[in-house]
């Protein structure tokens, strides 16, 4: 009857761990690989807190709650999609007739304030990592960008420097619809660059006297 109830308490405890990665996928918005997922859930004191009580390595905890995580997800609209280790949330197969639907309506709409001060970002400071729009603008762009990304107005690349890491940048296709051979011949490039690299460097700044 122990051994049961101890049973239990893990798979409840690695229930916990599970919704964190499913949290911070979803939060994140683009993939994820093992190390980058332990590297998060380390700084959660949380999460070390249940690692202690189940008496289990980061790691291991972690290949449990991504196994409960998928079955969890199972016959639901959001599904874990694992390549090489590297995961993410994808919508499923069977919402497809209904993503498509939507991705068409998305597309026939007017972009909004914050979608257009978003590419206006990526078309002056790009390639720009996705933190670095998420600072500037104060909110979590993930959603934005996607969009941005299926009407073809902007591109994601590997960072060169990190390969960890995305950079976006203004597509071909909306430089050439801009008329735009050289970014530096944008309108207020230089005014623009320079109050875009001072709020970088003031957010930094507070950043470091806050940590």
């Amino acid at each position: 009857m122990q051994e049961e109830n101890n049973t239990q308490d893990t798979r409840k405890l690695v229930k916990e761990i599970s919704n964190r990665i499913e949290a911070i996928l979803f939060w994140k918005g683009e993939p994820l690989n093992l190390k980058e997922l332990q590297k998060l859930l380390e700084t959660d004191e949380q999460t070390k807190s249940i690692l202690v009580e189940i008496n289990s390595d980061i790691s291991i905890a972690i290949n449990l709650a991504i196994e409960d995580l998928k079955s969890t997800l199972n016959d639901r609209g959001l599904c874990l999609v694992e390549i090489e280790n590297t995961y993410t949330l994808r919508t499923s197969a069977s919402m497809g007739s209904l993503i498509e639907k939507l991705q068409i309506e998305e597309l026939n709409k007017d972009l909004g304030k914050a979608t257009t001060e978003t590419l206006a970002l990526i078309i002056y400071k790009g390639p720009i990592k996705r933190s670095e729009i998420d600072n500037i603008r104060g909110v979590n762009s993930s959603y934005i960008l996607r969009n941005l990304m299926i009407r073809g107005l902007i591109d994601k690349e590997i960072d060169p420097k990190n390969s960890r890491t995305n950079i976006y940048k203004p597509s071909f296709e909306l430089l050439s619809y801009l008329g735009v051979t050289d970014i530096k011949n944008l309108p207020n490039y230089e005014e623009v660059i320079k109050e875009l690299n001072t709020f970088n460097e003031d957010f930094s700044t507070t950043n470091s006297k806050t940590e």
